[in-house]
């Protein structure tokens, strides 16, 4: 079921695991990716490999829901990788879940990535002119059958050969017979970390809030254009491609998707959204009893606006945090309460307050509205929403699932119309350099989203579901 949600859909999360001593490899990634869960809730799998045979299970649905204690105990081995998604490029089908495993000339091979290519459709048609056959509509698969066909003496060797075709966002992690190999691109998109496990091996994961989650010491962010080859104890560190000159970490990693207790470039992500909460009430504040936040992610920031401001801050919604993962459908009379399945408000908070709501992005306006209502009806004398980011008015193209540019409200309205639609006292958005003051950078960020300047050329990308249109 899907419940109306006004937030940028989760990228993805990925995992990769090398133990000496091979005990409990699949357990310790079912807890990595447990950890990883709030970057994608569609589907879930764990590839294993004991040094000849790889073995994968893979299945829709919640982390905890595809791996039962039957399901794990076959996963047996020294190396895993592991994947929980969200859909960017391929429709929510059971042929896009990942790791994707096929068998090479050179011994299996699996993979998972988090990120988007923009240039997908190319290197897609380049592999069917090949001969190649497609079972699935991801670009994931894309990256699995290039490196599958590549040569060289090693699995390093094929993927240094193959990473200059690939144009856009990719985490990578594979998985062969006998080792584990990461590859993060030299822009530097989506995260990636990398610590040394305490009984031995090594771990790298989407974000450090899973490495710690493993017990993980000597945690480090992997470079943009390093690839990682781990091998028991063993780990090998190299510069396959130079960093780009001009960066390109994703700004939403900070205020939206990563968990406030990940790491990243330097700072703690909870840091960050306390600041942009901080840089919100200096730019735009407003005479008010109560500061609340829409929950989670934005509560970093409530707490930081009222910090600043010196307005209370209290809690004002309840978050049904389950509602959106359920399969069965609502009748008619729930489902027209929309936004209120996700949400119940604290009315003894709100009565008779002039309320300040903090939320950390406005995409489509189809929450924000609602939420207002709900908050009035509580009987709060005024609502003024506050966004801990600027206007989002164009799509994103590296793996980020927004919507397309006619589904962004700031792209067709103003911020005056924004107010009325949703029927605010009065909304404000966090200025770009404001956001980029919180973050602590001021370069080394894609801010495409928010301002049509994208990091590279993004003319060939296609739309999520455009490979869906021959695979129905």
């Amino acid at each position: 079921m899907t419940v109306n949600d006004d937030s940028p859909r989760d990228e993805c999360g990925v995992l990769a695991i090398s133990t000496p001593h091979g005990e409990g490899v699949a357990q310790l990634a079912f807890f990595g990716l447990f950890a990883l869960q709030h970057r994608g809730q569609e589907a879930a799998g764990i590839a294993v490999s004991d040094g000849q045979r790889a073995r994968v299970h893979k299945d829709a649905g919640l982390v905890s829901n595809v791996f039962t204690k039957a399901a794990l105990a076959p996963l047996v081995g020294y190396h895993a990788i592991g994947h929980t998604r969200y859909s960017t490029t391929g429709a929510s089908h059971l042929r896009n879940v990942q790791p994707f495993l096929v068998e090479t000339m050179h011994g299996p091979l699996a993979t998972a990535h988090n990120g988007n290519l923009v240039n997908a459709p190319a290197l897609r048609d380049e592999l069917l002119a090949r001969g190649f056959g497609l079972t699935a509509t991801s670009d994931s698969e894309v990256l699995t059958l290039m490196l599958a066909a590549a040569g060289g003496r090693t699995w390093e060797e094929r993927v240094e050969r193959t990473l200059p075709a690939w144009k856009g966002a990719f985490s990578l992690v594979l998985l062969a017979a006998d080792e584990v190999v990461a590859v993060r691109d030299p822009w530097g998109f989506r995260p990636l970390s990398v610590g040394r496990l305490a009984l031995g091996g090594h771990a790298i994961a989407s974000e450090t809030c899973a490495l710690a989650t493993l017990g993980c010491s000597d945690i480090e962010e992997v470079a943009p254009g390093e690839i990682i080859t781990l091998r028991g104890a063993e780990i090998r560190r190299s510069q396959a491609l130079t960093p780009a000159s001009r960066q390109a970490r994703c700004t939403f990693e900070f205020v939206y998707f990563s968990r406030p207790d990940s790491h990243w470039d330097g700072q703690t992500v909870h840091t960050v959204r306390q600041n942009l909460g901080r840089e919100l009430a200096r730019e735009s504040p407003v005479e008010a009893d109560v500061v609340v936040p829409v929950p989670d992610s934005s509560i970093p920031a409530a707490i930081g606006y009222a910090q600043e401001s010196g307005v209370a801050f209290n809690d004002g919604l309840i978050k049904n945090r389950y509602i959106g993962r359920t399969f069965i459908e609502p009748t008619q009379d729930i489902r027209e309460r929309g936004v209120a399945l996700k949400f119940n408000v604290l009315a003894t908070n709100l009565e008779g307050k002039r309320v300040i709501v903090i939320d950390d992005s406005l995409v489509r306006g189809t929450t924000a509205g609602p939420l207002v209502k709900l908050i009035r009806e509580a009987g709060a004398l005024e609502v003024h929403v506050r966004i801990t980011c600027p206007p989002i008015t164009d799509a994103c193209h590296f793996g980020v699932d927004m919507g397309h540019d006619g589904d962004l409200i700031a792209a067709r309205l103003s911020v005056d119309e924004i107010r009325d639609h949703i029927g605010a006292d009065s909304l404000a958005f966090l200025s770009l350099e404001a956001m980029m003051r919180a973050v602590g950078r001021q370069d080394g960020y894609c801010n495409a989203c928010f301002t049509g300047v994208y990091p590279i050329e993004v003319a060939m990308a296609q739309p999520k579901l455009s490979f869906d249109q021959v695979l129905a």
